[in-house]
């Protein structure tokens, strides 16, 4: 029987679904986490064979010490994952330190964790990203500005989502970015990149251990993430019916290039709205970021509403089989509407509930630690056409 060893399984809540299908296929399932026992959901508990709770999984030394009983207690651990942006270091560290060979290890953080080394990968794939620089000083930033122009973005190097991450547009902005850095002893190394006009695109995959994938899905994020962050905006996105086959290609190569094997990814790309200089013309698809996990919050659900299917089965068949036999179809375009509090809505929530009642299959108030991002309460719906689609979004989230 493998070992596999989840890492805060607790968060997001509905990731007890991947230990549970886990458990299904007849992994040992052995959780570490900060949560009270007695405060997992019960159907988490079900999912997991022992639990090892830690007073604060910022604490390696604790974390590492839970993994070294789970090893002692079962023997050899042949997984560790927490499908979680914020733990990946944490993840390959102790995948290091324990010689555990399933997953991207300490020497491989800097290429799936830094914005800048993405991007000699992305070239091996083929796939053209934005113009870059590492931001030191007035000087080298203004020179950058120089030959890119107005506006310019500049995001930590090493960050997650649109945390600290903002649009500059002129040299007051700039200024303004450059002191407050300096103010608040900000150390975190930013990369700036000329602005692109551009839609966020991804390309969501379960990957084999032959760097193959064994599902492929995507979706697309009209509004842009940092500007719903910087303005106190609602949120939508949405699971495409059919993946276009210029993201298929840009994503499988990304794949190859980047060398992943047996993970659930999601591959950000840009495609542009207008033609740019130097990077293509509209329509095209260009590099943004790879993050290897699974597309945050609910959207692995709203990935199974899209595509009728269950993807918690078939990344949990990808570590026990490699393979996975679970069908998908028929197929929908599946919303994401993220409302922000303190708005005017034109449709009120009950209102909105019963003029999409047989359409909306989840909607809930999103927690407090995924909010900056999505807004405070979401509604999840299948729609069959893009006119559905586009109906939908201006319902959700128009204000009067």
């Amino acid at each position: 029987m493998k070992n596999i060893i989840f890492l805060s399984p607790n968060f997001p809540e509905n990731y007890w679904k991947f230990c549970k299908e886990l458990k299904n296929n007849g992994l040992n399932v052995l959780g570490i986490g900060d949560c009270p026992y007695d405060n997992l959901l019960p159907e988490l508990k079900d999912s997991l064979n022992e639990y090892y709770k830690v007073s604060s999984l910022e604490n390696y030394d604790e974390v590492f010490r839970a993994v070294a009983f789970f090893a002692h207690k079962y023997g050899r651990i042949d997984w560790l994952e927490s499908n979680n942006e914020y733990w990946l270091e944490r993840d390959a560290h102790l995948r290091t330190d324990f010689n555990i060979t399933s997953g991207f290890k300490t020497e491989d953080i800097p290429r799936i964790k830094y914005k800048s080394k993405m991007k000699e990968y992305y070239a091996m794939a083929g796939v053209p990203t934005a113009r870059y620089h590492l931001v030191e000083k007035w000087e080298d930033a203004k020179a950058f500005i120089d030959q890119v122009g107005y506006p310019v973005v500049v995001k930590p190097d090493n960050g997650v989502g649109a945390t600290s991450t903002y649009k500059l547009k002129n040299d007051d902005d700039l200024r303004k970015f450059l002191d407050d850095k300096w103010n608040n002893h900000d150390t975190h190394q930013y990369i700036m990149e000329e602005f692109v006009k551009a839609e966020v695109n991804s390309y969501d995959a379960i990957i084999n251990s032959q760097g193959e994938p064994i599902f492929e899905t995507g979706n697309v994020t009209p509004m842009s993430i940092m500007d719903i962050v910087n303005e106190n905006d609602n949120s939508v996105f949405y699971i495409l019916k059919d993946l276009p086959e210029e993201t298929r290609q840009a994503g499988r190569a990304t794949v190859k290039a980047f060398g992943v094997k047996s993970r659930f990814v999601h591959f950000e790309f840009f495609r542009l709205t207008d033609d740019m200089e130097g990077l293509g013309k509209k329509g095209d698809i260009i590099g943004l970021e790879v993050n290897m996990r699974p597309c945050g919050g609910f959207t692995p659900d709203m990935i199974n509403f899209a595509h009728s299917t269950n993807v918690y089965k078939i990344w949990a068949d990808m570590i026990a089989y490699d393979s996975t036999m679970v069908p998908t179809g028929p197929d929908y375009y599946c919303i994401f509407a993220g409302r922000r509090d303190g708005k005017n809505f034109r449709y009120s929530h009950d209102e909105f509930l019963s003029r999409y009642a047989d359409r909306i299959k989840m909607h809930c108030p999103i927690p407090d630690a995924l909010a900056e991002a999505m807004a405070n309460y979401m509604y999840l719906a299948n729609v069959s056409t893009e006119d559905e689609l586009h109906r939908f979004i201006a319902d959700s989230v128009e204000t009067v």
